[in-house]
């Protein structure tokens, strides 16, 4: 039942007749220049093999002129696949047989009666990229709640911007003052709410629970009973005459407290984006994962999570064609509303489930592994308030550093977003012509980002963290800068929009349009797998309380920068079509620190990886 297997060699009686025989039958490999071992004298080597070994595998050795001779007899052909890791390397001295422990990580030995490999066939290539069973009880559900959660978010997020930017009386101007003024203050409740569950709650399943069941009630709520009485819940008359007696720029805020429930769905829309996806999602996945699965299967979390943006936004643009069918005198869009959300409960439910069977295999599959060993110590939580949490995470130059990728790609995604939507709803005043233009969007961010996680495997093999970090502020540099070119410069395109048959709008919304979905493709492919391994190093404390300080707080304080930086440059120069010059130039200084902060992070987490493999190295049994 022992996995470890030790082949001792024995010194040759005659080592003239060993290196005569080894250079007809047996491979040399010069492990002195490889891995810098000096042998002085014949050496008892003792190889761990995990895995299978097949045997017959024979090391001899040698004097230090020769190295290491591996060889393996005449009738057959010894292949081992993968590499040798050296436990400790140093100098090999004495007259005596020295040991020399080297681990094989994942080695097969593969024998054949002649001098070539066996030909593997295509089902058992095939069987080799499929996931172990200890891995697909994990990765699958993991899989299927990611795809429920961006179902219901891109179903949310195309919902709120529809609500906010059509409702009477408003527009996108509005999303800088929610995302500022509500937004904000809504996720540093939330954060110290959640500091306080992670405290008193030691089983995180049930933090869980309390903090996703309150969005599902609250949609369906809004579905059934806030929007078809919106009438008479909105204080329209009272706006009115406080609108007349103040300046036209309050407009915007007055709006807010206008459509009052459309500016709490916004919230918790977003909401359900960092706090269910990023936060709650992402916290479990590091949870029942290693570090080698997930460099395997992070990148391909989003596969299937990003066919649930192109089968929602499908669903979307099917939803809201349904007013064509519908009798005279019935509200559309209450409709598509009822239908929209009616999908999100559907879908959260599975979540739950899905969620709750997970818990129960991972707890089972612990409780198997430990049996025989010794309880692990109960860890003493580290209690501290949202001022010592704060302090704690701001003395970190990891988590400073993280925050700062967090809230870089918020601030510069919201700069170019609002006077995109700004476009958006000149060339779609109707509610349903909207959604139908953002499930279409969706659906095409689905495929876009498909195509990337794709790439994003191979980024991560050949490149490593620190290139696939690179990624995203380099697409959001690129095409955010060409967006507001495309701005500043639309008159003089005149004859170019002419030409393909289109008007300068719509040219304006497809290139942002583009911009947005490589921007949030290269987003979901890179940027979240990277983000979510850099809390791998770290300790639980700084995992759990780090991680939410970065994801609810960073993610709308990034958003709700770039909304304060639109409402400064809009009081300052009347509109933001006139501030859009200096939104450039701002973009461009916050893709250069997005650059710094994640090379110093990059650092960081090479750092912090090694720290961990060596202590690996150093407590892994004999």
């Amino acid at each position: 039942d022992d996995p470890l297997y030790y082949l001792s060699t024995i010194p040759p009686s005659n080592p003239n007749q060993l290196k005569k025989e080894s250079s007809e039958t047996a491979h040399q490999i010069n492990y002195r220049e490889k891995f810098n071992i000096k042998f002085n004298s014949h050496i008892d080597t003792k190889m761990r093999l995990h895995e299978k070994l097949v045997v017959p595998l024979l090391v001899l050795s040698a004097m230090s002129v020769s190295g290491l001779l591996i060889r393996c007899p005449s009738s057959t052909v010894c292949r081992v696949t993968t590499h040798v890791k050296i436990l400790k390397i140093g100098d090999l001295q004495g007259s005596s047989a020295i040991n020399n422990r080297l681990m094989m990580s994942t080695a097969v030995a593969s024998v054949q009666g002649d001098d070539a490999s066996p030909k593997r066939s295509f089902w058992q290539r095939a069987k080799d990229i499929v996931p172990p069973a200890s891995e697909r009880k994990k990765i699958i559900p993991l899989g299927l709640m990611f795809f429920c959660i961006l179902f219901n978010y891109t179903i949310l997020r195309d919902t709120k911007d529809v609500l906010v930017i059509t409702a009477p009386k408003s527009g996108a101007e509005i999303i800088p003052f929610i995302k500022t003024y509500v937004n904000l203050p809504a996720a540093i409740a939330f954060t110290a709410l959640y500091s306080k569950l992670c405290d008193k709650f030691e089983n995180p399943e049930k933090v869980f629970y309390i903090c996703t069941i309150p969005f599902l009630i609250f949609f369906a709520l809004f579905a059934w009973v806030i929007f078809p009485n919106a009438g008479t819940l909105h204080p329209h008359a009272f706006i009115d005459m406080i609108s007349a007696r103040l300046p036209l720029g309050f407009g915007a805020p007055l709006s807010i407290i206008r459509n009052w429930s459309y500016a709490v769905f916004y919230v918790m829309a977003e909401m359900w984006g960092s706090v269910v996806a990023s936060l709650l999602f992402w916290g479990c996945a590091n949870e029942v994962t290693t570090v080698d699965e997930a460099k395997k299967y992070y990148p391909l979390f989003g596969l299937g999570a990003n066919v649930s943006l192109i089968v929602s936004g499908q669903y979307v643009k099917y939803v809201s064609k349904l007013r064509t069918t519908l009798a005279p005198g019935v509200d559309p869009w209450g409709v598509s509303l009822r239908y929209l959300m009616g999908a999100v409960l559907g879908s959260g439910s599975v979540m739950l489930a899905v969620y709750y069977n997970l818990q129960r295999t991972v707890s089972k599959m612990k409780s198997e592994s430990s049996k025989g060993m010794a309880p692990a110590p109960k860890k003493k939580k580290v209690k501290m308030g949202m001022r010592e949490s704060a302090k704690f995470l701001m003395n970190s130059k990891y988590i400073r550093d993280l925050a700062m990728l967090v809230i870089s790609y918020g601030m510069c995604i919201n700069i170019v977003e609002v006077t995109w939507k700004s476009k958006l709803k000149a060339a779609f005043p109707n509610p349903n012509d909207y959604s139908a233009f953002m499930g279409n969007f969706s659906s095409t961010t689905g495929a876009a980002t498909l195509i990337m996680m794709l790439l994003g495997r191979t980024i991560f093999q050949k490149f490593g963290w620190r290139t696939a970090a690179m990624v995203t502020p380099a697409m959001v540099g690129v095409t955010g800068l060409g967006f507001f070119a495309l701005i500043v410069f639309g008159s003089s395109l005149a004859p170019l929009t002419a030409a393909l048959g289109t008007t300068p709008i719509m040219l304006a919304v497809l290139v942002g349009a583009a911009q947005n979905i490589l921007s949030k493709s290269s987003k979901y492919s890179l940027f979240d797998p990277c983000k979510e391994m850099a809390y791998i190093p770290l300790d639980q404390d700084s995992k759990t309380k780090g991680k939410a300080a970065v994801d609810v707080i960073g993610n709308p304080l990034g958003k709700s920068g770039g909304s304060m930086i639109q409402q400064v440059l809009i009081f300052a120069v009347g509109s933001l079509a006139a501030a859009t010059p200096y939104l450039a130039v701002i973009l461009g200084g916050l893709v250069f620190m997005w650059f710094k902060a994640a090379n110093s992070l990059a650092t960081q987490f090479e750092d912090a990886m090694r720290v961990d493999e060596t202590q690996d190295e150093l407590y892994e049994p004999a």
